[in-house]
């Protein structure tokens, strides 16, 4: 590793120009691309003049299949630009979105005519054609380098029938496209290196060289190329299909650490630069401490540098702290301190003990649900072990909720709260089977229409076995069904019960004509603030927390009381993810106060203003007490202003609220650290605050990149937290 003189060029500048450069490549995607309401991705653009363009293999303009797949992918890596900077310890950064360039992507030959009534009825996101959102084991591929899985390609082949040549020949030119990008980068490399000048940035690039000449076949052997190693399988994975599932970070990289020290061969300073590194690369999903398969604490010295390059990268970034009975709890108040000091909304808190008890729920050993780490915007997975769909199937319980009104009004001459919870616990029956069959769709045809080629090599079974994860590869399915719309159909509940049928402040048939006509005029305005001020989700043993858990529960309970008809598991969660603005335009007015159109609440969250004080912790008790129980989250998003962090005990104050939650059943917890002035000036003009990071569901992303919609919720969300909407 290199040592640089402090006043010469030390790891401290080599940072700041390598987050400075990030900054101007963000700004000129949104330039270039436009608004990116998603994840922060480390892609950037290629340079001028670079074209590429997929080769179809269907009459409808798109590429499906091994073959189709397989070809563009590897046409792609044998032209994809390479990416060297001096400054950086690791080399590489990806350019493409290769699921992004297919105007199709699912194919009209596994059309679902049958189920498409019943999705549109529901607002049902099906998930069908959706990719990755699994998680790979990284340890098979730092085992084998990519040399090794090549090794391992040819010599299950070998062991199989002509039937599954085709699997297996997709699979070996994969890895040898890698390879090949590999190969590129390191002769532009060693052609920088003939350029520099700086004693300091020539010894990092012949380094450099070294590491990935190396990788092209071999595994990594120091943490540098561990780093290397990861990164590369991240930026190819992500330019197959935007996979961004990390693994247990500290774990992964703490032999590599520590054998490095033992040879003397880097310190603390040289680690930490190089994880930043690697988090700079891409903001990938990462788990750091948490309990081991037995249950002891795997918090190490590696987990504490995790979280100090993170701090001094100062960039988006996806780390979570799992927190258990057993952690070292010097580690949550790091991750705490870094939270309210960078106000970055990193680290996220993963809750252990509901997560371990409730996927046990399932069968499953607690040695088994140990393993399911944190690393995706919600959703758990074990690495390499099982297929989920995590975080693309959704049930707009919202709109099923208005069916379910609608039609009571329609054909109930006495409609009642008991006959509209009849009907939709009907309706929502119905819905969790089309989303079940659509399941089932996916599972059936996904391998002939997207397979997994990249995740597959990190995989236990697909690669042994000649079949894709999707389709046989692995022995767990364990299938993601999220609801969303959670305190929407609470508080209307809450409001027919107390306004229509206990105070008869006003009938049914008046509500109707209201939600009719959006609530408009002074009267349609005091009908809709009568029905908002009812008693909300969040308020603390109110009807709207009452009537939010019987929700949940019929939710928990048509989910898991049978497998899909093909068999799957499927296990329930609520989370909406970026689609609260999408499924709230689905959905007229409802008998909470929400206008038509507006976004649908937050995953699990009460909606804002759900109690005048706003209080963290009503909030943060309402979702424990909804929780399905099953292994999957109903995350927490808190928002708190930054003079918290001017308070002795604020560390104290949000580690207990933490705490608190997991202890009370909570599986996932979120935070922005944001100031409200900031954010309304940042809305009103992005360019004020280029770095200014939020996290706004699952995932951070720059304030500026999102769309003046999507901004609006955001500040919805974090500045009328306080207010009734």
């Amino acid at each position: 590793m290199v040592r640089l003189v402090q006043t010469e060029l030390d790891y401290a500048s080599r940072l700041e120009h390598l987050r400075q450069r990030k900054e101007a490549q963000t700004a000129e995607k949104l330039r270039c691309l436009g608004y990116m309401n998603e994840d922060d991705y480390g892609m950037v653009l290629p340079p001028e003049g670079f074209e590429w363009q997929p080769k179809p293999n269907h009459s409808n303009g798109s590429f499906y299949g091994l073959q189709g797949w397989a070809d563009n992918f590897c046409d792609l890596m044998n032209c994809h630009p390479v990416y060297v900077d001096p400054m950086d310890a690791l080399a590489g950064r990806y350019m493409v979105l290769l699921n992004r360039v297919r105007p199709c992507k699912w194919p009209p030959e596994f059309a679902y005519p049958e189920l498409e009534p019943d999705q549109e009825r529901y607002g049902i996101i099906s998930g069908i054609g959706n990719d990755a959102h699994f998680a790979p084991d990284y340890r098979i591929g730092l085992e084998l380098g990519w040399g090794g899985l090549l090794a391992k390609v040819q010599r299950c082949r070998a062991e199989h029938g002509p039937d599954k040549a085709e699997f297996y020949e997709a699979e070996e030119r994969v890895i040898r496209a890698v390879q090949g990008w590999i190969r590129r980068t390191v002769e532009a490399i060693e052609a920088a290196a003939e350029r520099e000048t700086h004693p300091a940035l020539l010894a990092n690039l012949r380094e450099m060289a070294e590491a990935n000449r190396w990788l092209i076949e071999g595994p990594p052997r120091t943490l540098r190329e561990a780093c290397q190693w990861i990164a590369w399988f991240n930026m190819v994975s992500r330019t197959y299909n935007r996979d961004g599932a990390g693994g247990q970070l500290d774990e992964l990289l703490r032999p590599y650490y520590e054998r490095d020290c033992r040879a003397g061969r880097i310190d603390d300073e040289d680690a930490i630069f190089l994880l930043a590194c690697l988090l700079l690369n891409d903001p990938h999903y990462y788990q750091v401490g948490g309990p081991a398969p037995d249950g002891h604490d795997q918090t190490s010295h590696v987990s504490f540098l995790i979280l100090e390059a993170a701090h001094r990268l100062k960039a988006t970034c996806n780390l979570t702290i799992r927190v258990h009975d057993g952690l070292d709890p010097r580690l949550l108040r790091k991750g705490v301190e870094y939270l309210l000091e960078d106000r970055k909304a990193w680290p996220r808190f993963s809750g252990d003990k509901a997560l371990v008890e409730g996927f046990m729920r399932n069968g499953y050993s607690a040695e088994l649900a140990r393993q399911r780490i944190a690393v995706g915007c919600n959703w758990m997975a074990l690495p390499g072990l099982e297929y989920t769909m995590n975080d693309t199937v959704k049930i707009n319980v919202a709109k099923v909720f208005m069916v379910a009104f609608d039609e009571m009004l329609l054909q109930d001459p006495a409609p009642s709260v008991a006959s509209l919870w009849r009907r939709f616990e009907e309706h929502l029956r119905r819905a969790v089977l089309c989303t079940a069959r659509g399941i089932d769709v996916q599972l059936d045809h996904q391998h002939l229409n997207e397979p997994e080629l990249l995740l597959n090599l990190l995989t236990h079974g697909p690669i042994e076995r000649g079949l894709n994860v999707t389709n046989g590869g692995v022995d767990l399915y364990n299938m993601c069904v999220d609801g969303a719309g959670l305190a929407d159909v609470a508080d209307s509940l809450a409001a027919l019960q107390q306004r229509v049928e206990q105070q008869q402040r006003i009938t049914w048939a008046e509500l109707a004509e209201q939600l009719r006509s959006n609530y408009q005029g002074p009267v349609g305005e005091r009908v809709r603030l009568m029905m908002l001020t009812a008693p909300r989700y969040g308020h603390g043993d109110s009807l709207g927390d009452r009537w939010a858990l019987q929700v949940s529960q019929l939710l928990t309970r048509l989910v898991t009381q049978q497998p899909t008809p093909g068999g799957r598991r499927m296990i329930p969660g609520w989370f909406s993810w970026a689609d609260t603005l999408r499924l709230g335009k689905q959905v007229g007015a409802m008998p909470d106060g929400r206008r038509a159109g507006e976004p649908i609440s937050h995953g699990a969250n009460p909606r804002p203003g759900f109690r005048d004080d706003g209080a963290a912790t009503a909030l943060v008790k309402a979702i424990a007490a909804i929780q399905p129980g099953y292994g999957n989250t109903a995350p927490v998003q808190l928002e708190l202003d930054p003079c918290i962090a001017q308070s002795d005990e604020a560390v104290d104050a949000i580690t207990s609220l933490i705490q608190g939650h997991f202890d009370l059943g909570g599986t996932l917890f979120n935070i922005n650290i944001v100031d409200a002035q900031q954010v309304l000036a940042a809305h009103k003009d992005p360019s004020l605050y280029p770095d200014l990071v939020v996290r706004v569901t699952g995932f951070t992303a720059y304030f500026a990149n999102l769309s003046p919609e999507f901004r609006q919720l955001v500040v919805d969300r974090l500045i009328r937290a306080g207010s009734p909407a």
